[in-house]
């Protein structure tokens, strides 16, 4: 779905930020020499990934809804021997798998290369969330704007809080994330999601 006129596209390198969310850690199982390695996410498994994958999704639906933009969360995929595909979860926020062999970072350059030459975007602006300074620096050299995991993280966790505050629901929350406010279509994508499962594209 091209973003409204207005509407900011969201590209957030999914790894880097499940890498700097705390909560997110919980997802991942490691053992005490684990904790000490240089990257967090190299000890977990693939259930465990998943696991922090879901939760990410779950957290960004709720924000791009509510801040309006149009969100993509990328993930490397490179080794997994398929080619790179598209999961639209919502109309805001669709996840992206790099090609074999691509990592996120390649697949976060080759998009804010073409961003500004794409007709359906003329209007909008870039925001690139990660903590990589080599892609902050890759985005900014494209024009784009880039928010550190970190902040993301924090914008996240206001956005829920403000959103919690103006609707108030009743006593018992349906969930963490607003899961139920979601159209069957899209539980039934992110339920899939949370289950390894593959995605009803009808």
């Amino acid at each position: 779905m091209p973003p409204s006129r207005k509407q900011a596209v969201l590209l957030v390198d999914g790894y880097n930020v499940i890498g700097a969310w705390t909560d997110l850690h919980d997802c991942l199982r490691q053992t005490n020499n684990q904790r000490h390695t240089k990257n967090p996410l190299s000890s977990g498994s693939k259930a465990d990934l998943e696991a922090a994958r879901s939760k990410l999704v779950e957290a960004l639906i709720n924000y791009s809804a509510y801040e309006d933009y149009q969100t993509k969360v990328v993930f490397d995929a490179y080794s997994r021997d398929a080619p790179a595909y598209c999961e639209i979860i919502t109309p805001n926020l669709s996840i992206h798998y790099s090609d074999f062999l691509e990592t996120a970072d390649t697949y976060i350059e080759k998009f804010c290369a073409a961003f500004r030459h794409d007709l359906q975007y003329s209007a909008s602006r870039l925001i690139v969330a990660t903590s990589d300074r080599a892609q902050q620096l890759t985005a900014i050299g494209f024009g784009a704007e880039w928010i550190s995991s970190l902040q993301l993280i924090s914008d996240v966790d206001f956005s829920a809080k403000r959103s919690k505050r103006r609707h108030r629901p009743q006593k018992q929350s349906s969930g963490r994330f607003l899961f139920n406010s979601l159209d069957p279509k899209a539980q039934a994508r992110l339920s899939a999601l949370r289950h390894g499962l593959p995605l009803d594209d009808t």
